[in-house]
Parts: structure tokens; C-alpha cells; sequence
């Protein structure tokens, strides 16, 4: 199970009540920094607007490629390693919506981390050194240290062990 905090709510679904959980003007500032990392040819200035804007720990020599999403409402829940690589048009969530609850967790990306294009990845996940997640996985699950991972829904495809023996 995902490493998550629940809130129950009732009436309305949780989304509904969505300001009651995060400052209208957090969104907004967050939304703004967001967009203009997504958009941002230079590395430099993605990993400055996460730090300083929106509190994200991102590690040394760390790339996010264009169009990469980042959770609006808690970008600070999210914490990126060291020479790791955040493929095109990923999103991050540490929050989701559902009808009779919300939930928030922190998502941990490891050292030497590639993720794949199109990949999504869901709250309260922690994904281990030096892992390779392919594109278009939805990590639902933590993973692995060292391990190949991918598809909806990810499954590992090989181990640490076996992705050791084939770089031999």
C-alpha cells in the first residue's frame, strides 16, 4: 500500500472542497512557477523555480524534461535525488482527490533515477536508487532499488540481480 494520509469529507466529493485543504493563493503561485518550469529550455531555471518557489528537494545535476507536471497543490511533498532524469511530460502527484476522501504522501525519487516519457506517478511512492522506470508506467507502488519497472500496471521486469547479470 501507498504511504499516504488520509482526510475524510463529507457532502461533496473532496475536490469540491479543495480550498479547504490548500490556500487558494498557494495554487496560484504554484501554478504559475509550474508552468513556466514546464516550458523552461534551461535546466538550471526548472530546478531554481522548484527549490526556491515551490520548496521541492531536488538533488545536484538532476534533469526535468519539457512539459514535466508537478504536483500543483503540494509541490514540497516531493523530493528528487541526485543525476536522476524526470522524462517528457511526466507527472508527479503528491495529492489525489477522490469522492469521500483525500489523500496526500510524500514521493521520494532516488540517485541515478530514469523515468520514462509519459509516466505517472501516484502519491505516497518511493522509488529506489539507481531504478529505470519505462514510459508511459503509472507507479502505483514503491519501487525497487535498481530494478526495471513498467506498464499500467507497472510490474517489475527485471531485478536488481538481473539488471546487474545483463551489464556484465
Amino acid at each position: 500500500m501507498r504511504k499516504t494520509e488520509r482526510y475524510p469529507v463529507s457532502g461533496a466529493n473532496s475536490l469540491w472542497h479543495v480550498y479547504d485543504t490548500v490556500p487558494f493563493w498557494k495554487v496560484i503561485k504554484n501554478f504559475i512557477f509550474i508552468q513556466a518550469a514546464r516550458y523552461s529550455p534551461f535546466l538550471s531555471w526548472k530546478n531554481f523555480f522548484y527549490r526556491v518557489f515551490l520548496k521541492m528537494k531536488i538533488g545536484e545535476e538532476t534533469s526535468f524534461a519539457l512539459m514535466v507536471m508537478v504536483d500543483v497543490m503540494f509541490p514540497e511533498r516531493i523530493k528528487v535525488g541526485n543525476n536522476s532524469i524526470i522524462g517528457y511530460n511526466t507527472t508527479i502527484l503528491a495529492h489525489e482527490y477522490l469522492i469521500d476522501e483525500y489523500r496526500i504522501g510524500d514521493v521520494i525519487i532516488g540517485d541515478r533515477v530514469l523515468i520514462g516519457a509519459n509516466t505517472t506517478i501516484l502519491p505516497g511512492v518511493t522509488i529506489g536508487n539507481d531504478a529505470i522506470v519505462s514510459a508511459a508506467t503509472l507507479i502505483h507502488r514503491d519501487v525497487p532499488e535498481g530494478c526495471f519497472v513498467g506498464g499500467n500496471p507497472m510490474r517489475v521486469i527485471y531485478t536488481k540481480e538481473e539488471m546487474l547479470e545483463r551489464t556484465k
